[in-house]
């Protein structure tokens, strides 16, 4: 029992300040670590970059600095650090193999968080589904659509396919085709849709209309009219100007054919 007790403080006394400096090293490292960590959120809130983005780039300064610290600490108490090096490495392959997918949407998740094809509040069109962008997140990009269903596209799709973002930029333009019968007046038609033109104050006059005949078609002559309007007046100036232009035409007595096929009878 004395034997044992005397190896006791014999190993105390050798490895005691060890694991006093291990552990004061710990908290006074997990401290610095949260203080680096304000400080790096502190610096983001004084520029513009993308809130997705900043929590990221915190989230991996966080978790490397804690990694390093946690190996340093280990140094410190006489654990082989080349051995625990190794080993992390090698259960971080393991874990990649198994995560191929994940890990592919996590580089996907950073390429457009640094690159920003498209930004929260912006509305795109990717994979199949459009939709409002509401969250950018490592993995996954959640859009939200008309209707207000919520979509959830994998990172790596996104930053591997096509994206169409209608919101990139300030202006759009509109492409209307109003057909009109081959026996109406085309010069009337143009001056009516000239006019609705001119009187919707949201159609951008500095990039000049565009109204011309674009196709004889089989049933109709087709006139195209073409306008540039802001992003957010789009479908309000698409939708009025549908529903202007058959009231116009209908009080000038100008026709919307139907399809039709004229049938010849020989005997």
């Amino acid at each position: 029992m004395e034997d044992i007790t005397q190896k006791a403080i014999e190993l105390a006394i050798s490895a005691g300040p060890k694991l006093l400096m291990a552990i004061l090293t710990l908290v006074v490292g997990f401290y610095l670590i949260g203080w680096a960590v304000k400080l790096l959120n502190k610096a983001f809130e004084k520029t513009d970059f993308d809130e997705s983005l900043e929590r990221f780039i915190a989230s991996i300064v966080s978790v490397g600095l804690k990694i390093i610290l946690l190996v340093s600490v280990a140094g410190m108490l006489g654990f082989e650090t080349t051995s625990l090096i190794a080993m992390l490495g090698a259960m971080a392959f393991a874990v990649g193999m198994a995560l191929q997918g994940s890990l592919a949407n996590f580089a996907g998740g950073v390429l457009l968080l640094v690159f920003k094809p498209f930004k929260v509040g912006d509305y795109i069109e990717a994979q199949g589904h459009s939709g409002t962008v509401v969250e950018t997140q490592i993995f996954q990009t959640i859009l939200t659509t008309p209707d207000n269903k919520k979509v959830i596209i994998p990172n790596g799709d996104l930053s591997n396919g096509s994206v169409i973002n209608y919101s990139a930029m300030s202006t759009r333009r509109i492409d209307f085709v109003f057909g009109i019968g081959y026996s109406d007046d085309i010069k009337k038609a143009k001056d009516i849709l000239e006019g609705l033109v001119k009187a919707d104050k949201r159609i951008h006059t500095e990039s000049a209309p565009q109204i011309v005949v674009g196709n004889l078609g089989d049933s109709a002559v087709d006139i195209y009219c073409r306008v540039w309007v802001g992003s957010g007046d789009y479908w309000g100036v698409k939708f009025d100007m549908l529903e202007n232009a058959k009231s116009e035409f209908d009080k000038a007595g100008i026709s919307i054919p139907y399809p039709q096929t004229d049938v010849h009878l020989i005997k």
